[in-house]
């Protein structure tokens, strides 16, 4: 005879339930020197609380030439349990899109995210946009060009695209300095004609004539040449053991952001790489969390 005996277990509960939603497609924008187009998808965390949620829009690195919406999943699904309805979105990368192609595929994940408020049951004036690397970098873009039309292009234009925050972890900044900290051979290699950010700037042979000037396409595609008083509070975070984007990117950054007079936090995070084991840790997660509390209600 089998002694066994059910228990009853109490539990308390106080954890979110979250729901995943995948492959929305939010637009569908050309593919750059063609005439066909390419669906562009996000997936979405949902807690599940009867509520307006506030929204962190993520966009993935990927050094130009991937955008891989389903990294950062840790991280993402951090933030969905602590109440944050968490998107994460592919955009147009070398050799299919060139700037400002990413920059208006980020503004367009903006406006289906405010345009389908009703729908997912966000909260429109309460976004923020995080990103890691490249996406870090056009998380900056997205923050610093609020209220910049030129960039938004598509559907939903009745919709803006600003944002209230901006997460840029180890982002790039000024892309003719990516490698500044680095060796005399690490520069040389960035800024070489086949290199990812030369790619994203000017596009893939044969380039415009317009944009061989390097020096010019580096000061339009900068986040800091567009700092304004509609730019939104910034955390900038960065490893000082990153060997592939120069610390000093994010400190330049930051920089242009306390001259501007702009509510700018930069963390220097001690023996972080990048991306790996320390940007999932709690402390990490924790000062997102603050940041996004104290900005978005």
């Amino acid at each position: 005879m089998n002694n066994t005996t059910s228990e009853i277990l109490e539990i308390t509960n106080d954890k979110i339930e979250v729901k995943a939603y995948e492959n929305i497609t939010f637009a569908q924008p050309l593919i750059h020197l063609t005439d066909r187009s390419i669906n562009l998808k996000m997936d979405i965390l949902k807690p599940q609380i009867d509520k307006k949620l506030p929204v962190v829009l993520f966009i993935p690195g990927g050094g130009f030439l991937r955008s891989n919406k389903a990294s950062f999943i840790q991280q993402r699904l951090a933030l969905a349990e602590k109440g944050y309805l968490v998107a994460s979105m592919e955009y147009r990368t070398v050799p299919n899109g060139k700037f400002p192609d990413a920059l208006v595929d980020v503004k367009s994940a903006i406006r289906f995210l405010k345009a389908n408020a009703e729908k997912y049951g966000l909260s429109r004036n309460n976004i923020a946009v995080m990103g890691d690397s490249a996406g870090g970098y056009l998380a900056a873009l997205a923050g610093t060009t609020n209220n910049h039309t030129s960039f938004d292009i598509g559907d939903f234009l009745e919709e803006n695209s600003n944002v209230n925050a901006v997460i840029d972890l180890y982002g790039v900044s000024n892309l003719g300095e990516i490698a500044k900290d680095f060796s005399e051979e690490t520069k040389e290699k960035h800024q070489s004609l086949a290199s990812s950010e030369y790619l994203f700037l000017n596009g893939t042979p044969p380039f415009d004539e317009v944009e061989k000037d390097l020096n010019k396409s580096i000061a339009k595609s900068d986040p800091a040449t567009y700092i304004s008083a509609d730019t939104p509070p910034f955390l900038l975070m960065h490893g000082d053991k990153d060997q592939l984007v120069s610390p000093s990117q994010t400190e330049y950054l930051y920089d242009a952001l306390q001259d501007a007079g702009i509510d700018a936090k930069r963390y220097v995070v001690k023996n972080a790489e990048h991306g790996g084991a320390y940007w999932v840790q709690p402390q990490i997660i924790n000062i997102m969390t603050s940041f996004l509390n104290e900005h978005l209600t």
